[in-house]
């Protein structure tokens, strides 16, 4: 009698979890169309003549051991961790155009790139801002607003003390860098501005007061020194 009763729940339960698994199944491609489609958008606008694979990880973190795998298989992972801050198909941009250029990149160097993967995968901090600022250039030609990687890397990124030692630099650094590189080569971005309202853009606006200040006397005495970001 028990084992009957525990089929019958068993099958009656059965729709349910059917009906579960299809709409995760339906999310999961949803999102891999959309990965695909803000990929797609920014490498062929920008005519990058290199073949890279977008996969959404549902599950999985990214792993520092797991970046030179990515990169030599020309892969781009996106994790889910990072993916559930994405507001916009601009900070997807944001997300995908910084990973676009670092993959590039290992398409270049002694066999095969596998030298030049290496040296991301093991010294990133050299490339960090270079990633950043081609990341900016990447979106603008596919016609996403790159203060948007400033929003998502302001909400994703945490502050460290100091970047003397340790693989990134200074959040804020690279923030106030972003915002340079905005300001200089796309100053109409910051003139009609959707993310005037945004608050990850008014907590940037917020955090930076001195780097944007050091910034304001750069452009007023045309000097043309780099700027010490703190």
């Amino acid at each position: 009698m028990k084992k009957l009763l525990s089929t019958l729940v068993l099958l009656l339960s059965f729709p349910v979890f059917a009906n579960q698994i299809d709409n995760e199944l339906q999310k999961y491609n949803l999102t891999q169309s959309r990965i695909d489609n803000v990929a797609a958008n920014i490498l062929n606008m920008n005519k990058i003549p290199k073949r890279i694979v977008f996969s959404y990880n549902d599950t999985d973190k990214k792993r520092v051991l797991d970046i030179y795998g990515e990169l030599t298989k020309r892969q781009v992972v996106v994790y889910d961790e990072l993916y559930r801050t994405v507001e916009d198909d601009n900070e997807l941009a944001a997300m995908l155009a910084r990973e676009i250029m670092l993959v590039v990149k290992s398409y270049n160097g002694m066999w095969g790139g596998r030298i030049d993967a290496m040296q991301i995968a093991f010294s990133p901090k050299k490339f960090e801002i270079a990633a950043d600022k081609r990341a900016v250039d990447f979106m603008v030609k596919a016609g996403y607003n790159p203060l948007a990687l400033i929003t998502y890397i302001n909400k994703t990124c945490p502050q460290k003390r100091s970047d003397k030692v340790g693989r990134t630099n200074l959040t804020s650094k690279r923030l106030a860098i972003i915002y340079e590189y905005i300001t200089y080569k796309y100053p109409n971005q910051l003139v009609n501005n959707p993310y005037e309202n945004n608050k990850h853009y008014q907590n940037f606006l917020l955090t930076s007061i001195n780097n944007r200040s050091m910034l304001n006397e750069k452009i007023r005495t045309k000097s043309t020194k780099a700027l010490k970001y703190e």
